[in-house]
């Protein structure tokens, strides 16, 4: 019997590619996707889907009780929202009841691994030195982040709970759809930027992040948190110019103020109606802070990762899959 592993949000861009990780690894893979969701890029692999009532922690303990799952894998939740409530509900007491039930459930959990985000953290000065460790104080930009860190904090009160925690930082690759945005900007020939502050910056390849998670399953480290990065700090120009190079174009470089950009966000935001946009307040904080910069170091000691790509090389493989798929 293969061990069994429900994957939350399969249908999303991170999750498709848990999603394959797990399938490669040989499990028995229930994809957790919402009735509207769309998932036709999941049918090439061999996986059953499974529909959960966050809202429940009854129903859902029901259902881990039914499919006996022996792994969970939390990667649902939303980085757009109209205010800190929908942010809150969804990303931490949805997070919440599903760790709840897990406890409660009889069913043979090894491990719940939570995706959460370096967002929950926050950044820190630009000036200074060390990196972002898991032991940084906590001082998270947005609603998007303060409820992820909320989430963090509801998880650590439940007892019984084989849990890890996750917290990607910017995670790219095939399928990605936000900083995507960026890489049709420079296919156009504009290299856009908001102020001139400087930057540290830190990125995650999703198939090493796919691959990290993995290893978070069948390690024996339990309760523990860690920082997902390629290990390497970059400038604020470094993804442009990489991207550039990998599409062997130009494109003309042009620093916005940052007052111009707010009231643009303002405006997108208003004429989205009940939609989020992109470009948004929120997505503005994270945007200009000046050093998402982390280290990787416990990651490395307790889960023996080692990154495959840095920023260089995962471009360069995402701008061929944006290519050949007709992205660009």
């Amino acid at each position: 019997m293969k061990e069994r592993v429900l994957i939350t949000g399969a249908s999303g861009f991170v999750g498709y590619h848990l999603v394959e990780a797990a399938v490669n690894a040989g499990l028995d893979v229930f994809a957790a996707v919402r009735p509207s969701s769309e998932i036709d890029h999941l049918r090439a692999f061999p996986i059953q889907y499974t529909h959960l009532d966050f809202t429940s922690v009854p129903a859902l303990q029901r259902e881990l009780e039914e499919k006996q799952y022996t792994y969970i894998i939390h990667a649902a939740g939303i980085t757009k929202a109209k205010d800190a409530q929908e942010y809150n509900t969804v990303n931490a007491e949805y997070t919440r009841n599903l760790a709840l039930a897990a406890a409660q459930a009889a069913i043979p959990l090894k491990k719940f691994v939570f995706l959460s985000s370096l967002a929950a953290l926050g950044p820190v000065s630009y000036k200074q030195a060390q990196p972002i460790t898991e032991e940084s104080n906590a001082q998270p930009v947005t609603n998007y982040g303060r409820s992820k860190l909320l989430a963090e904090k509801y998880l650590a009160q439940i007892e019984n709970l084989p849990l890890v925690v996750l917290r990607p930082t910017a995670v790219y690759g095939p399928r990605e759809k936000d900083i995507f945005i960026l890489f049709s900007t420079i296919s156009k020939g504009l290299d856009p930027y908001i102020g001139k502050t400087s930057q540290k910056l830190s990125f995650v390849y999703v198939k090493d992040l796919a691959r990290v998670v993995l290893q978070a399953l069948t390690s024996e480290v339990t309760h523990a948190s860690f920082n997902v990065s390629d290990g390497k700090s970059y400038d604020r120009y470094a993804l442009a110019d990489l991207t550039k190079k990998a599409l062997r174009k130009k494109a003309l470089r042009f620093h916005l103020p940052l007052g111009l950009v707010k009231i643009m966000a303002t405006l997108s935001e208003k004429m989205a109606g009940r939609k989020t946009p992109a470009l948004n307040r929120e997505k503005i904080s994270e945007l200009v802070a000046e050093n998402w910069n982390c280290s990787i170091k416990r990651l490395q000691r307790d889960l023996h990762y080692t990154p495959e790509y840095d920023l260089e090389k995962g471009l360069s493989h995402t701008i061929r899959w944006y290519k050949e798929n007709k992205w660009l």
